[in-house]
């Protein structure tokens, strides 16, 4: 009896085997030399295109006027995304018999593999795509995430790539928009104010000065006059913080407008009796922000 017991155990046993070997017979199509020819011809096919893209859309957003550049260049993740999307769906068709019940099965398989072998990678990619749609970051967007600050000029799978002052490039992972505060200067528009900081001292001319701050922002070949120039005064126990609030005319002339205006204002103060602070302040600086 025992015997009977262990012989039909090891029958089921094997139709287990047989009907998942039948299983996968059933999900992969035949492999064969020309299958692999197109699949790797799709591959550099995609490839091409994204690079044919990335390099259309700079070389376009340099040749039209300036308010479409940032439109072009925010065009391009989700071009690529398409390019993406159809090129795994073409491979997937090359080698899966993509039906009903094998598709349920293969998905949920690979969501299990991927979510434990590549945990960040794909948290990554899931926060990049729902950052397309919420928007906290576009390329040509200038933000500051963790203590770095730049123009988002790369949107990729996995992140986006700031080009800073100093002439980095940083790359940032998509997951950073899930736990770290982002904070976009010009979220999508050319302008984005600039502040520029000044200090005195108590004894100073605070009405003299603030005229030559606004003499200086106004005469600035990089200054947009439709927008707002601001000087705000803070008193604090070492002398008095100034800050000059103005916008560039582009988002890229952000150092060199600082520049102009720290120039034409220390040229004009010298002819002025400014009394600066007699002691350092102690600031917490982004490129001269305090």
């Amino acid at each position: 009896m025992s015997s009977l017991v262990w012989l039909s155990s090891c029958l089921a046993q094997m139709g287990t085997l047989d009907n998942a070997d039948n299983a996968v017979d059933d999900l992969l199509r035949e492999l064969s030399i020309d299958r692999f020819f197109r699949a790797a011809l799709s591959v550099l096919l995609a490839y091409l295109l994204l690079t044919g893209i990335q390099s259309l859309a700079n070389w376009l957003s340099e040749q039209v006027p300036r308010r479409f550049r940032l439109t072009i260049k925010q065009s391009i993740p989700f071009l690529k995304g398409l390019i993406l999307l159809a090129l795994i769906a073409y491979v997937v068709r090359l080698f899966i018999n993509v039906s009903g019940p094998n598709l349920v099965a293969l998905t949920g398989t690979l969501a299990v593999a991927l979510g434990f072998a590549f945990k960040d990678y794909i948290t990554s990619i899931i926060a990049g795509v729902v950052a397309l749609f919420e928007a906290p970051y576009r390329v040509g967007d200038r933000v500051t995430i963790d203590d770095h600050y730049g123009e988002v000029v790369s949107y990729g799978l996995r992140g986006i790539r700031l080009h800073t002052f100093d002439d980095d490039l940083v790359t940032i992972p998509h997951s950073k928009t899930w736990t770290d505060a982002i904070v976009n200067a010009n979220s999508g528009s050319l302008e984005a104010q600039v502040v520029t900081d000044f200090y005195a001292d108590h004894e100073a001319d605070l009405e003299a000065i603030t005229d030559v701050l606004y003499q200086a922002a106004y005469s600035s070949r990089f200054i947009q006059l439709k927008l707002p120039v601001v000087v705000v005064l803070a008193e604090m126990p070492w002398g008095t913080h100034i800050k000059l609030r103005a916008y560039p005319m582009d988002i890229r002339d952000e150092p060199a407008f600082r520049s102009d205006i720290l120039r034409r204002a220390k040229t004009a103060l010298a002819n002025h009796p400014v009394v600066y602070p007699k002691i350092k302040p102690l600031i917490s600086s982004r490129d001269g922000e305090a």
